[in-house]
């Protein structure tokens, strides 16, 4: 049986020091995390907009543009409900403070134990689910309650069985799914009656419009077996 996981969650890690980068994508892919860095404020409110990841993992000390900052322009300016997670060497209680008035999710002051931050992560993320409402992965961003699906920020015009594809996909990414996995969880009791070629078409489709904007095939064939959403 094929379960929800938290694999489709894309983490930007805005940090300044690379070991301590390379120390949370370590971690946070063994965990089936995508993950992107930005190494300044400035990259990271780049970054932020186009990608709309799931969590953001922010330092405080940052140049160019402060850990402060960018958590104010994602709560005022983007108006974004994006979790986000504070990492940083500040211990003073009004620093804690400050950053979750700012509007933080979890504060974690440094240096950190990787497996409690990961345990963290799984915490804010479904504790904020409900009201973030999307699932992020490789450049896809989808909005389930809203029926909005993207691509680098450009909305895919999908049907509803193109959405419903392509969610299941991103939540099970890099496993071969057969098609009656897929027919069984996309499709309605009575709408069970649809053949294989049919499923086929769908995805066919969904391929289409996803090659409108990339040229990557994220949707692949497994001969004799079914198909398979290759993230990275």
């Amino acid at each position: 049986m094929i379960q929800e996981k938290l694999i489709g969650k894309t983490v930007l890690i805005v940090e300044s020091d690379q070991e301590i980068r390379n120390l949370l994508r370590t971690n946070l892919e063994r965990e089936g995390y995508e993950v992107l860095e930005a190494p300044d404020g400035k990259r990271a409110m780049k970054m932020i907009p186009q990608l709309d990841p799931c969590i953001l993992l922010l330092d405080l000390s940052l140049p160019k543009i402060s850990g402060e900052e960018i958590c104010r322009w994602v709560r005022n300016d983007l108006k974004s409900l994006m979790p986000i997670i504070i990492i940083s060497e500040k211990t003073e209680e009004s620093d804690i403070i400050k950053g979750f008035k700012l509007g933080a999710d979890d504060y974690v002051i440094k240096p950190f134990r990787p497996a409690e931050l990961m345990v963290r992560i799984e915490a804010v993320l479904r504790r904020t689910a409900a009201r973030c409402g999307k699932l992020s992965f490789t450049g896809f961003t989808l909005k389930p309650a809203k029926g909005e699906a993207l691509i680098n920020g450009s909305p895919l015009n999908l049907t509803k069985f193109e959405f419903k594809l392509l969610h299941f996909f991103m939540q099970n990414s890099d496993q071969v799914l057969t098609r009656e996995q897929i027919l069984n969880s996309i499709y309605e009791h009575h709408e069970k009656m649809v053949s294989d070629r049919t499923i086929d078409v769908h995805i066919k489709h969904l391929r289409e419009k996803i090659k409108m904007y990339t040229p990557k095939d994220y949707i692949q064939t497994v001969r004799g077996m079914g198909y398979k959403f290759v993230g990275q």
